[in-house]
């Protein structure tokens, strides 16, 4: 139902008129002294009931609806200081518009709940890094460095008690060529030496995520269950988890490898197949200070195209079938100890990787001043750490790794590694240096 402002004035005037008196001054040009309505007007300006338009115009003859003017009623009952006549004036009008006014407080409510639905995380990343290569005679292997700024938001919406829908959008740009070039830009996430990366905003994860007791399942594009050993990136899929301490994971889709560069070292990118059909399932279990698993991963593209077979009857192989086990021990708030084993039972060679890693105490980025350091060995061949992210350490490689972190102001995390090997494929020495600040959000 629908009143124009003059009569729901005129409701005004009639219940209050007895008793109230309008002394204000008229804020609008298009309503007269001589109005009928210009006294109400005027003092509900003043008092900061109705505003008007920009134009200083009351337009009082256009039509408003019932939930106008209740909103108008809110902000005369919001007000402490008013007489008791206008007190009694506004009393009656609320009584006129009380299911609008309740509808109001309802909808006020929702907005402020949804308000607090939306959750907005993120970073901003600087990260430095070097690779060299001591015995290689090739010059562009010999020592590249690199300096990268990335920016990341990961928002979170609840949408209901159960289900939340996340997202990861991250930027990037070459800090050393001062570019946004895609041809000349690396991944940051993944910090290899040959990687190519679009430097516009991209959303690189999308997930909805259902959380039930002793059940979650997740739809969209989102990161394995390895994230901790050599599956650390996102694939598009679904994935179900059952359990508490023992817990069943499962989930398939199809992994896009063209977008992790560890790929373009090993797998033949002139195929038409640049996706992986993807399945993975695995146990896990924790209970206080142990944690463990054991994993199973299948891959299949027709890019794979790695030798299974040496000599002259050599082919190629599409499918990789990797099994990896994984654990961990924190002995107590400062020392610990985890690795993995992992070995892809479809090729013969490279067909292992491996990382075992001591860490004392660690960083917290809530924390200022809090600190930790780790040393590691690592091992890590080409056919089974597909899509491995350690830094300091890369796939292709075996070696030692140390490495540091600090914060030193509250959401301000630093890291340092290095890393001393050799390439598994030529024996060739190499070093790795890598740095990185992130300020959390």
């Amino acid at each position: 139902m629908k009143k124009t402002l003059v009569s729901a004035l005129t409701t005004a005037l009639v219940v209050g008129a007895a008793s109230t008196t309008f002394a204000a001054a008229n804020p609008f040009s298009d309503v007269p002294a001589d109005h009928w309505a210009y006294d109400a007007v005027s003092q509900l300006a003043a008092d900061g009931v109705i505003e008007g338009y920009g134009d200083t115009t009351f337009r009082g003859n256009q039509n408003i609806t019932r939930y106008e003017m209740a909103q108008m009623i809110a902000k005369a009952m919001a007000k402490s200081d008013v007489s008791a006549a206008d007190k009694a004036l506004i009393d009656k009008l609320a009584a006129e518009f009380s299911d609008e006014l309740n509808n109001l407080g309802v909808r006020v409510s929702n907005l402020e709940r949804n308000a607090d639905k939306v959750k907005w995380n993120g970073k901003a990343e600087y990260t430095y890094w070097s690779h060299r290569n001591k015995d290689t005679q090739d010059p562009a292997l010999k020592k590249n460095n690199d300096d990268q700024l990335l920016f990341r938001l990961e928002p979170s919406a609840e949408v209901n008690n159960h289900w939340h829908v996340n997202a990861r959008l991250d930027a990037s740009t070459d800090l050393s060529k001062d570019s946004t070039d895609p041809s000349v830009v690396r991944d940051t996430a993944k910090t290899h030496d040959d990687g190519v990366q679009d430097t516009n905003v991209k959303l690189k994860r999308v997930w909805a995520q259902g959380n039930y007791d002793n059940f979650q399942v997740k739809l969209g594009k989102f990161a394995q269950i390895d994230s901790d050993s050599i599956f650390d990136t996102a694939f598009s899929g679904a994935e179900v988890s059952f359990g508490n301490k023992v817990t069943f994971t499962a989930g398939a889709g199809r992994q896009n490898m063209d977008e992790n560069s560890d790929f373009k070292q090993t797998f033949d990118f002139t195929k038409n197949d640049k996706m992986a059909n993807y399945q993975y399932a695995g146990l896990g279990y924790a209970d206080g200070k142990f944690v463990g698993g054991v994993d199973y991963h299948h891959l299949n593209a027709d890019s794979f195209d790695y030798t299974v077979n040496k000599g002259a009857k050599a082919n190629v192989e599409d499918n990789a079938n990797i099994w990896l086990v994984k654990a961990g021990y924190q002995f107590d708030k400062t020392n610990g100890l985890n690795g993995f084993y992992a070995n892809n039972t479809s090729a013969d060679d490279f067909d292992n990787a491996w990382s075992a890693q001591y860490s004392y105490k660690g960083a917290q980025a809530e924390n200022k001043g809090t600190w930790g350091a780790w040393a590691a060995y690592r091992h890590l061949g080409d056919n089974t750490a597909l899509f491995s992210t350690f830094d300091a350490i890369l796939a292709g490689q075996k070696g030692w790794e140390i490495g540091a972190n600090y914060a030193p102001f509250k959401n301000v995390v630093a890291t340092l590694r290095y890393g001393n090997g050799k390439q598994l494929l030529t024996d060739d020495k190499i070093e790795n240096l890598f740095g990185r600040i992130e300020m959390f959000f």
